[in-house]
């Protein structure tokens, strides 16, 4: 597939469309193929463009002169042209799926046979880029119109090639609006755990996409209802029926607060959700199914934020999360409930808060949390009012002192030290001083009061 690009979208398809004309030229069949159709003929443009080729992969690469061998094995390869990349794939069909996701041999055959190995008829759709016309083997476009995902062939076949599309199905249903037909429905529900033998990795970006792709809360929901959810994240599954104090959640239980906050979620620019935020959404209140508690006082869930990060942590190492994302994802977790306290911090823990690293996702985060559950968002409008209040000079000002001013005072430089430096700057932060003398006395009386 194409890589998502910046530039003017027309030039992407111009360039894919030369990538036909130059194999035709060599006396090649060559076509668009797959979801850049389906988007073309919904009036949307694409952000991939796949072209299918009756030219071999060697063939292919004595045409172009930077390409990229991702799968010469199954007759597939990028090529680069522009800094794009685009994928040229050989008409084939596939068999001997023998582990659920990749097929042992591959013969390269007619464009019809390629397009009934695929998975679901939108995705089987060909389009001469030249002179727009469609060609559909397998009622494709009449399942554009009905928004329909239906697969091609038995969805029974189709999910045991690559268990895989049992996924791509819910995400194809949940991001484009379309309804899953009730054989796929019901394919799924018979082998849910089939997905268990797909690698993390291909289901972290199976799930990231519908979390991201604008339709969250009915991909989850879709998830929950053939019963993926529970083979893969069986820990989000727990929060169905989890109830919560109606003072501070009239909404619901934990699902549907989760879910709620995943409906407002807003795009950015590029008509995307910020994938650490959607997770951390997902994952915030993971905890609370194990530390749910009640008294004659209520419903208490003590601990669930310490609880939750670890559960969360274990999910994301399970899917095998990048240590960065891994990060930021915990830290939204860990303190989402620190807003609570906002109005009462002293301006150092404050001002440390606000220019913490990716404090406009956790504001969005608290934002998210209060519209799913109790609606009130004055802690999250203070906060917005104290980020323009405070100037950037002000949240983070010169520092008075250094390591080496500490040994030039004649201390010991050690582990003591980042204690001496962060005290006199929550000192700087309270306006408790301003100067570097003052800094240099606190931080000789912190130094004497540490040695007693």
């Amino acid at each position: 597939m194409t890589m998502k690009m910046s530039e003017n979208p027309a030039s992407s398809r111009a360039a894919a469309a030369d990538i036909v004309q130059r194999l035709r030229s060599a006396g090649h069949e060559a076509l668009f193929v797959g979801g850049c159709v389906r988007d073309i003929l919904r009036g949307i443009e694409p952000e991939d463009y796949d072209i299918a080729t009756s030219a071999r992969p060697e063939e292919v690469q004595t045409l172009f002169p930077h390409t990229v061998p991702v799968g010469v094995k199954f007759g597939v390869l990028l090529v680069v042209e522009g800094g794009r990349h685009y994928e040229v794939a050989t008409f084939r069909t596939e068999t001997d799926y023998e582990d659920g996701r990749r097929p042992s041999q591959v013969k390269f055959t007619t464009a019809e046979e390629d397009v009934r190995r695929r998975d679901f008829t939108v995705n089987g759709l060909l389009m001469d880029p030249v002179t727009g016309e469609i060609i559909d083997y397998v009622g494709g476009r009449a399942d554009l119109s009905r928004r329909l995902i239906r697969t091609i062939g038995d969805p029974e076949l189709r999910f045991a090639e690559d268990h895989l599309r049992m996924l791509r199905a819910v995400r194809f249903a949940a991001n484009l609006d379309f309804t899953m037909h009730p054989s796929i429905f019901a394919a799924i529900q018979c082998h849910p755990a089939a997905i268990r033998h797909i690698s993390s990795e291909r289901i972290r970006e199976e799930l990231t996409k519908i979390l991201t792709g604008g339709a969250a809360r009915r991909g989850m929901e879709l998830l929950a209802e053939t019963a993926l959810l529970a083979e893969i994240l069986p820990e989000v599954d727990t929060l169905r029926g989890i109830t919560q104090p109606e003072r501070f959640h009239p909404e619901g239980d934990v699902w549907e607060h989760t879910l709620r906050m995943l409906t407002d979620m807003t795009m950015d620019a590029d008509s995307r959700v910020d994938a650490r935020l959607a997770w951390a959404v997902l994952l915030h209140d993971v905890g609370k199914a194990l530390t749910r508690t009640e008294d004659d006082s209520g419903i208490h869930f003590y601990g669930h934020v310490r609880k939750g990060g670890e559960i969360a942590e274990s999910i994301l190492r399970r899917l095998k999360f990048s240590v960065a994302e891994m990060e930021t994802i915990l830290a939204l977790i860990h303190e989402h409930m620190i807003f609570m306290n906002v109005k009462e911090m002293r301006p150092n823990r404050l001002k440390r808060f606000l220019r913490s690293p990716d404090f406009p996702l956790h504001l969005e985060l608290h934002r998210l949390d209060c519209l799913g559950s109790h609606g009130m968002l004055d802690n999250y409008s203070y906060c917005q009012e104290k980020m323009t209040e405070l100037t950037q000079e002000v949240l983070h000002p010169p520092r008075l002192l250094s390591g080496d001013d500490l040994i030039a005072m004649g201390l010991s430089p050690g582990p003591v030290f980042k204690e001496i430096l962060r005290t006199v700057e929550d000192a700087q932060l309270n306006n408790e001083i301003s100067t570097e003398e003052d800094a240099r006395k606190l931080a000789a009386a912190h130094f004497l009061r540490l040695k007693k």
